[in-house]
Order: C-alpha cells, then structure tokens, then sequence
C-alpha cells in the first residue's frame, strides 16, 4: 500500500472482534490471564496495550521499521534512545539540537559517564574529525532545530557504521511522509509524536522507532523497565492525527514555500532560514533524500524591539511553544525551546535576540502572509 493507505488501513489484517472502526481506547492497567499454562497476548499496560500497540504498529510500518514504541513524550523516547548506551561511550551530536535533547545530553547523559562532541553534521568532514575508537554514536536531528541545517542521512550512516557506532535520527520536522531515515541506513528514528504525528496539539508523545530486531528488543526491555509509555487516550489521538499526516504536510509545505519567499521580500528580514529555499545550503542533499520540505522556517530580524513587536502583533499565528500542529506558532528561542543552553553558545549559533521561529499550519496562505505582513511591518 502506499502511504497515504497505510495512515488509514496498515491494520486491516487487525481488527477486533466487534468490527470497529477506529481503534478501541482499552483504558485498563490489567487483563486477565487466561489461564496458566495459556499465555494472553496483554498482562500489563506498562508492558503493552492494546490500543497503544496499534500505534506502534502503524508508526513501524510508516518509518519501515522492524518496530516502533510510543511514549508519554519526545523527552521520554529520546531518554530510553540514549540508555542504549553505556558510560565510556562517545556520541558525536548535531552542534544545532533542540535545547531540551542539549539538557538531557549535557546534565544527565554526561554525569552518567557518557562522553560528547558536537559537530556540524553538514560538514561529513567535520563529523570524521570528531571520531574516537570509542564513538558508538552519531546523533542528528535534519532538519535541525532551530537551524535547520542539512545532514546527509546516508553518509552519516556510511561513517557510523565503518566505526562500529548507530546512526540515530530525530525525524520529528518531516515525519515518515517525507523523510525515511532507516532506509537511507539509520539504525534508529525519533519522533515528537506531539508535532505533527498527532498534529492538533492535544496530546504529548514520543516514539522509538527500532531498524532491526536486534535495537527493538534492547528498547522494549528499556521501555518496560523503566515505564514512560503512552496512555491509552493519548495512544488513540495520536492515531487519529496520523490519519491526515499526507493531506496536512502536503498543505503545511505549500504554505511555508510561499511564505519563506514572501519574507525574502522584505528589509527587516536579515535572513531566512528555510530548507525549501534553493539559495539555501542543504538544499540539494534534501532534495535527494526528501520527497519535502515541512513547516518549519526561522527568521533573523534587524532588531530586538522588532522581534517583540512582532510576537505580541500577530493575530493569525499565534505566539506559543511547540510546533507541527495544524495552528501556525511563532516562537522565540532564546526564551522558549533553547533557554536553557547558555547566552554565549547561543549567540555564536545565531539564536539571539533577534531570531524567531515559525511553525507553518494549514491556514489560507493569504491570511497568514497577510498576518506577518501586518506584525513585521507595524502595521496596527
């Protein structure tokens, strides 16, 4: 099947006995053995439910992995990822990460004796430098957050693997729709099932989404060990957001094309960082390994005062934390996603005062063009 069927039939072969259709909410901590000698498919939620299994299922069979597990959030899934390593283990990162992996990575990876260089990951020389005979791991996010830099999937794959390390990838900007890490030789995947895998902004969730069966029994023996998986209601929005994943990214990349040029248009627009943009640095290894280039674009403004007018201007958008759902969001960095990472780093990055992000929904485009227009401009 492709794609666009599989969000909405990857379960056909799964029905329960009552027919329904949409997936049951099996809202229970515990189910009854059958009997002693007669194993039962469930015992525990925290090991498994029935309603958060067909989740994972339908996220495996969208990534083309040999199985996926979901979690209470993004944070969660990237915590179980890194406890696949042990202390004396170097990981080469992505130098441009959203600020709460930065935390988990710098505050309690680290004191947990995991050692860490990051590195452009644009750069495939820059990441050769960084190799150490202890490197297991290169971890990227591509797009990067708030960025949106450009890794080359496969290369980086090609250089992990010649150093016996994992190549693990967070996909949370262009989703399985768009971007298929493990086929281009990621081993592991990462989404924020909150963006826009469930795409309304009503749920939190995470995914692991394993390449071999190997890396899925080492994440389901984390997983179960330490808890964290996704509730049952939680498990059933996600699925239903998954159901219009391809119409809405479709929307979201029409919209954010048009909006990058048009901000390319304006004086009080210093840069425009938009990975759909040909000009743009990664565009041509995008291209290739891409079938999009999502919602997600970041701006640098001639001024501070701008920027603040701009976020207490809009009207359309709306200025919130977060990202990936069908509202558009503006959001501002340096006090937002990435406060935690230090003044001095984040300058040097270019997330200053100046520097806001946009996550593009499915609005009319005129509206949202008019909007920024309106707030960037002065208009009251």
């Amino acid at each position: 099947m492709k794609f666009e069927t599989l969000c909405l039939h990857a379960d056909n072969n799964q029905k329960d006995e009552w027919g329904t259709l949409t997936t049951p909410i099996c809202q229970s901590a515990t189910f009854v053995h059958k009997g002693v000698n007669t194993p039962s498919d469930y015992s525990y939620s925290r090991l498994s439910n029935p309603t958060r299994r067909h989740l994972e299922q339908l996220v495996a069979s969208l990534e083309g992995g040999a199985d996926a597990y979901a979690f209470s959030s993004g944070m969660t899934a990237i915590t179980v990822s890194m406890m696949l390593l042990k202390p004396g283990d170097h990981v080469i990162a992505t130098d441009d990460l959203y600020g709460g992996a930065l935390r988990l990575f710098r505050n309690v990876n680290a004191d947990n004796g995991v050692e860490f260089d990051f590195a452009d990951t644009s750069d495939t020389e820059a990441v050769k430098a960084k190799i150490k005979p202890n490197t297991r791991l290169i971890y990227i996010e591509t797009p990067s957050n708030p960025l949106m830099k450009v890794t080359d999937i496969k290369a980086m794959a090609e250089i992990a693997h010649v150093c016996n390390a994992l190549l693990f990838v967070d996909n949370t900007f262009l989703t399985p729709y768009f971007q298929k890490p493990l086929l281009l030789g990621a081993d592991l995947v990462i989404h924020s099932g909150t963006k826009y895998l469930g795409g309304h902004n009503d749920a939190l969730a995470g995914f692991v989404v394993a390449g071999t069966r190997e890396i899925a029994e080492k994440v389901l023996f984390i997983s179960k060990t330490i808890g964290g998986q996704l509730a049952p209601f939680d498990s059933f929005l996600i699925e239903r957001g998954i159901k219009t994943l391809p119409i809405r990214m479709d929307r979201i990349n029409e919209n954010a094309l048009k909006i990058a040029e048009f901000l390319k248009t304006l004086p009080a627009i210093k840069k425009v960082y938009y990975v759909g943009l040909p000009e743009s640095k990664g565009y041509d290894i995008i291209s290739k390994q891409a079938k999009g280039f999502g919602g997600m674009i970041s701006i640098e403004v001639d001024s501070k005062e701008r920027a603040g007018k701009i976020l207490g201007r809009v009207k359309v958008f709306q200025y919130a934390e977060s990202l990936g759902g069908v509202d558009s969001l503006i959001t501002y960095p340096m006090l937002q996603t990435h406060a935690d990472v230090p003044e001095e780093e984040r300058n040097r990055r270019g997330i200053n005062d100046r520097f806001l992000r946009i996550s593009v929904g499915i609005e009319n485009v005129d509206d949202l063009i008019d909007d920024l227009d309106r707030a960037i401009n002065g208009e009251e």
